[in-house]
């Protein structure tokens, strides 16, 4: 196999109360993120991050001010390096690519290509692909390595929404919570998702399918009778009409109904601003308020021998296949219709 390098991809997060309003500006100045031309993507990243930088410290503040998504990608990237050198080569390096944040992109190049590996695999860490997330990551990595002239073959896993090791890790978790819940009622599980404007959906981007292929997937893996679930979207910002039910609505309506609640974290595999202060506090004190009987939070997959193993898996099939997911079974992540899927079927 020679030289392997395999690079993990994220959303990244500040490291310190004077990152946040730099971060949010590398964020919104993003063209995935906001479509207008420059310099009109550039005025608004600066007034938008100006406005929300006060809220978003507050929101860090509950985490020590910064975000602990770093460490937790360290550790499945260290997790992962030593499953690969287990199965096979100890020539295997796995490299972490934050897209708003360090370690960034050019950096991370520059580290890959004084490693010199015969190949390299590109590994987005969120299950469902979006041209905002693992688009906009692999978009900008195509465009470093050439600039920095890193020109070994790249293959590319563009999304993994059913992958086996990621649907069992949750499917044990959730079962658990619902199983300790069913005290307060019979509970039923909220899937929520970052959520995403209706046009970027409209324009042909597969994760709102992807999101509701996953879930389905860990409630089948369940494998418990008349279960009571529901896909919804949370992080909503901005005033466009966003994909939904919205959970904030789904608590409320947990709370009129008199159900307990289990919320998953579905696009997500570590912890961050979004399940520990938006899911775990904002989120928990709406569920008291509305009257919910019961609430749980299921923790995101990290580093579980299981998500690390199928991530493994993902790898070397990645590798065996000589392309990046032309295998039969995954040409056919998405339905045909949507345009932005880099793994449509046909």
């Amino acid at each position: 196999m020679g030289k392997l390098a395999v690079v993990l991809f994220n959303l990244g997060g500040p490291d310190r109360p004077e990152a946040v309003q730099p971060f949010l500006f590398k964020l919104f100045n993003d063209p995935a993120i906001i479509g207008a031309p420059n310099p009109i993507r550039w005025a608004l990243a600066k007034f938008i991050s100006s406005r929300r930088a006060p809220v978003a410290r507050e929101i860090y503040a509950h985490l020590g001010g910064k975000s602990p998504l770093l460490e937790q990608t360290q550790s499945q990237a260290q997790a992962l390096e030593q499953v690969l050198k287990t199965a096979g080569s100890d020539q295997v390096r796995v490299f972490i690519a934050m897209r708003y944040w360090h370690p960034m992109t050019a950096g991370t190049v520059a580290e890959v290509k004084a490693f010199a590996p015969d190949r390299v695999v590109l590994l987005p860490l969120y299950p469902q692909y979006s041209r905002t997330t693992s688009g906009s990551s692999l978009k900008l990595w195509a465009e470093e390595a050439k600039r920095q002239g890193l020109t070994c073959p790249s293959q590319s896993i563009c999304c993994w929404p059913t992958m086996d090791g990621f649907v069992s890790a949750m499917a044990s978790s959730v079962s658990e919570a619902v199983h300790r819940l069913a005290s307060h009622g019979e509970p039923r599980v909220l899937f929520s998702a970052h959520g995403l404007p209706k046009k970027v959906i409209a324009g042909g981007d597969p994760y709102q399918w992807q999101v509701e292929q996953s879930a389905a997937a860990i409630v089948e893996k369940m494998a418990l009778p008349g279960l009571d679930w529901q896909v919804c979207y949370q992080s909503r910002v901005g005033p466009l009409e966003w994909i939904g039910p919205a959970t904030d609505a789904e608590i409320h309506r947990a709370g009129a109904d008199g159900v307990p609640l289990v919320v998953v974290p579905l696009a997500f595999v570590s912890e961050h601003s979004e399940t520990l202060v938006e899911l775990d506090i904002e989120y928990g004190a709406l569920a008291t308020e509305a009257g919910v009987p019961a609430y749980a939070r299921v923790s995101t997959v990290q580093s579980s021998p299981a998500f690390i193993d199928g991530l493994a898996g993902l790898v070397r099939q990645t590798l065996s296949n000589g392309a990046a997911l032309q295998a039969e079974k995954q040409q056919r992540v998405c339905p045909g219709q949507f345009g932005n899927c880099p793994c449509k079927a046909g």
